[in-house]
């Protein structure tokens, strides 16, 4: 059974309908017939639904429980994948897949934020919120991956860094600032993908990318809307009015310069069609590394740097 957003309401009632004229006893030629309308009534008030979603909308969209996780993407994309783990400081942090694998016909390095499924994935991966060793790790991953000249893929879906006591103890902000000192100062082709939430400094160290693309349906912010409505109006109830303001879609950060790609998504979001979303962002992935793949290291680290800077310079 699909799991329905409030938004998406008159859509569920269609679908029950759906569901008990299939479940019928009865198949006769008026029943196919009402089914059929059914459908044709439900794919199109869906493509309606999702053509003008709002900021908050898409902020449930990208949080929705079905939608493909870096480990979806990661068993549709990638072969012979070998996990590479922990950070040789402390730990392994369960919350960053990383690893080497083959993608089409590039040899890749693979890091992706991995939030987990069920309530006993979710707790072993922290809800994909890393520590300091999960970005100490991936660290380590990115300069291996630059001694044996492999380009990097990066998956980024976390509400952010983990902010408890312990984390702040080893480090957290550190470990942050040197993932993307990390990612700036490479020799190799950096591609990272905004597949659901990219919250914050969780997000950016491992985002700072020649290429940055998002998902359709993806956001993209430095805080979380009920963390903002916290702060501005003292009630998360605000979130709607701060995701509004935040310009957190994929379209706002085209728009700002943030994001290079936006990664069309199938009607109804991914969580819809997971191997089209596969495809679809593989298909871009693989765009992407062509470009990249012919450039010398020097090239790269510079367009790179330059990428940031001027965005940097476009809000001066």
């Amino acid at each position: 059974m699909k799991k329905f957003l409030e938004f998406e309401e008159h859509l569920s009632d269609i679908e029950n309908k759906i569901e008990n004229l299939k479940n019928s006893a009865q198949k006769d030629a008026n029943i196919l017939n009402k089914i059929s309308n059914l459908q044709k009534d439900f794919d199109s008030n869906l493509k309606k639904t999702y053509s003008s979603l709002s900021p908050w909308q898409k902020v449930l969209v990208a949080r929705h429980s079905d939608r493909p996780h870096a480990s979806d993407y990661l068993e549709g994309l990638l072969k012979n994948f070998i996990p590479l783990s922990g950070d040789r400081l402390f730990g392994e942090d369960s919350a960053i897949i990383g690893g080497i694998g083959r993608f089409k016909d590039f040899s890749i390095l693979f890091i992706g934020q991995e939030k987990g499924r069920d309530t006993k994935e979710k707790v072993k991966r922290n809800f994909g919120m890393a520590k300091p060793e999960g970005y100490r790790k991936s660290i380590r991953l990115m300069k291996f991956a630059e001694h044996f000249q492999l380009p990097i893929l990066t998956l980024v879906d976390t509400p952010g860094a983990y902010p408890g006591i312990g984390a702040e103890e080893r480090g957290q902000a550190e470990a942050i600032a040197r993932s993307i000192q990390t990612c700036l100062s490479i020799k190799v082709p950096l591609i990272s993908i905004i597949i659901g939430e990219g919250g914050s400094g969780g997000a950016i160290a491992l985002a700072s990318a020649n290429h940055v693309l998002m998902l359709e349906h993806s956001v993209y912010s430095v805080i979380s809307p009920e963390g903002c409505a916290s702060i501005l109006w003292r009630d998360t109830n605000k979130a709607q009015d701060a995701a509004e303001a935040m310009r957190i879609t994929a379209e706002d950060m085209l728009r700002l310069g943030i994001i290079d790609t936006i990664i069309p998504e199938p009607i109804g979001g991914a969580h819809r069609d997971k191997a089209q979303a596969i495809e679809n962002l593989g298909d871009s992935i693989e765009e992407k590394l062509k470009t990249l793949i012919s450039l010398d290291g020097n090239e790269i680290m510079k367009r790179r740097r330059e990428k940031f800077m001027k965005i940097g310079n476009n809000f001066l």
